[in-house]
């Protein structure tokens, strides 16, 4: 029986794929041990024990960015937090740490060489986080999700993504999804979405373009965001939703998307082979705009920078490509080029190798 050790968390964009690749795991070894590292403060201290995963804990030591008191005091907290983990390596057996990014990842990466047991990297962005550059540094192997990625050892294994998304039958769900979001199943549909906060410069775009876009002959589904102001103006073929809980549904029925570029998000839309129009998040490292330029290169998607995304580019760049199927259906084809629903399976073949297990 062996012992894994999942270490990451603190966003969806880490604890998501963790999960994917424990689910898999549990599937193919079901008398396997299969233990998450993670904080108090993060997602994963709901997220993992509602899968069912045992969370242990370790310390949150945000590495430091200028030279302060908690500057002066990061050494003494990360020993702490590299002892907190060796003490869970040792406790339980552990014979591989798989790291994902986030507070936990790094002492987990320390503990395990210091344990002299194989580390396993995953880079969701194509931006690397500083965890995950170190852990790279003496990782068995490294994968990840995107072309370029700009660290050591790093090979492209794409993004574990949830199984509604790999299993997902774009075709044989169109009716139901059609039904669910109260539209035509017949009819081309636009999916507008932010995450689950939702986008307010992508709200404020379609809150004025949304006309143009039923006036081309497309539908709309507008994912707002729990935290939108935006009324729904109850329009025949236009569905406005703050939040919606089958995604998979949304991505069957739509034609085109327009979306932020968080890591899972380009992943999700790349693999399932949907054209796209990114609007990346403008906060940050720029690391959103990185997701998406491979997919841009590829011809599968447009990239539009947050600050020029108003109402009359939507008019005067998307519109236009919701009247050109032409050009639609050379982006669907290019989005294959880019993406792939094996990242899962991918990242437990660098377990394996590292574990060495000929395949």
């Amino acid at each position: 029986m062996t012992t894994y050790l999942l270490a990451g968390g603190g966003t969806a964009g880490h604890v998501n794929p963790l999960l994917a690749v424990a689910d898999a795991l549990r599937t193919r070894e079901p008398e396997a041990e299969i233990l998450v590292l993670g904080t108090r403060e993060g997602l994963e201290a709901r997220l993992v024990p509602e899968r069912g995963y045992e969370l242990l804990f370790v310390d949150k030591v945000p590495f430091p960015r200028r030279p302060d008191r908690a500057a002066a005091a990061f050494p003494a907290r990360l020993r702490r937090a590299i002892a907190q983990v060796r003490t869970h390596i040792r406790d339980r057996g552990v014979e591989v740490v798989v790291g994902f990014g986030g507070y936990a990842a790094a002492p987990a990466y320390l503990a395990a060489r210091g344990a002299r047991i194989p580390v396993v990297v995953h880079e969701a962005n194509a931006k690397p986080g500083m965890a995950n550059a170190l852990g790279a540094r003496r990782a068995a192997a490294v994968g990840v999700a995107f072309e370029g990625t700009p660290i050591r050892g790093g090979r492209v294994v794409g993004m574990p993504l949830r199984r509604e998304i790999v299993d997902l039958d774009r075709a044989a769900r169109r009716a139901d999804a059609a039904a669910y979001f109260g539209l035509d199943a017949d009819r081309p549909t636009l999916l507008v979405f932010g995450g689950s906060l939702g986008a307010q410069r992508l709200n404020e775009a379609f809150a004025d373009a949304w006309r143009d876009v039923l006036d081309a002959g497309w539908q709309l589904v507008h994912v707002t965001g729990e935290r939108s102001e935006l009324t729904d103006p109850g329009a025949p073929g236009y569905a406005v939703r703050r939040y919606v809980d089958r995604m998979d549904l949304a991505f069957a029925l739509c034609d085109l998307i327009v979306s932020r570029a968080g890591a899972a998000t380009v992943s999700e839309i790349s693999a399932l082979g949907i054209p796209a129009v990114y609007v990346p998040y403008a906060v940050g490292n720029g690391e959103q705009a990185l997701n998406a330029a491979g997919a841009v290169r590829a011809g599968a998607a447009v990239l539009i920078p947050d600050a020029e995304f108003t109402g009359d580019r939507v008019r005067s760049e998307v519109v236009p490509l919701l009247a050109d199927e032409t050009r639609r259906e050379a982006m669907t084809r290019a989005a294959a080029s880019v993406g792939t629903r094996n990242g899962t399976e991918n990242v437990i073949a660098m377990i394996d190798a590292a574990l060495g297990r000929v395949a």
